[in-house]
């Protein structure tokens, strides 16, 4: 398989699942800043995901998977003794669904407007009370948790990944103390720690 990534985007979330998962991989970055988008190898990004964006995930059978909640539901699948997923048709994979599109849905696309130099003010702060207001109700779901179900699922290495543009935007997870210790045990992970070493984040 070969994980389509750039650095601290979307994709390190199914790099880091891919890492926790021991499965072998390779990795190639692309640059979205490029016009066409290229990959490391010089190759046009969109002949590989004509969506424009990352992740994908190219597997050994021609098979190209896109979308962060999709890849890493396939990567934990792939190996099942990690528990990185509830077994399929279990309630407890319905919720590791619900918590991977509530991610998606509300947190991820919740950053859009910050990714623009061109966003107003006024809607960068409406963008951040609404995320506020998501951020205080995960908290409230990890009493007395490590992570979100329990034990470390792919939802974790996802919620991970976005919270950690805030850092980036200059945002600070001060008012829930619950989720900055979440946040630093996710990342003393050693496939977390690998993962941002190697997209030179770390």
């Amino acid at each position: 398989m070969k994980l389509y990534y750039a650095p601290g985007a979307c994709s390190l979330s199914p790099h880091i699942a891919l890492i926790e998962s021991g499965l072998p991989f390779d990795t190639e970055r692309v640059d979205l800043r490029a016009q066409p988008h290229t990959t490391e190898s010089g190759n046009d990004y969109a002949t590989i995901n004509p969506k424009g964006y990352v992740p994908a995930l190219a597997l050994d059978n021609g098979e190209v998977l896109t979308e962060a909640a999709v890849v890493v539901q396939y990567v934990a699948d792939r190996a099942p003794e990690k528990h990185l997923a509830p077994p399929a048709g279990t309630i407890e994979r319905y919720r590791l669904q619900e918590w991977l599109n509530f991610i998606s849905a509300e947190i991820h696309k919740g950053f859009g407007p910050f990714w623009s130099p061109a966003t107003p003010q006024e809607q960068k702060d409406a963008a951040w009370a609404r995320l506020s207001q998501r951020f205080a109700w995960v908290e409230q779901q990890l009493a007395g948790k490590d992570y979100l179900m329990g034990p470390f699922s792919v939802a974790d290495g996802y919620l991970f990944t976005i919270l950690n543009w805030t850092g980036y935007h200059k945002l600070s997870l001060d008012p829930w103390p619950g989720l900055k210790a979440y946040m630093a045990r996710v990342a003393a992970r050693p496939a977390v720690v690998q993962a941002l070493k190697d997209e030179g984040l770390a």
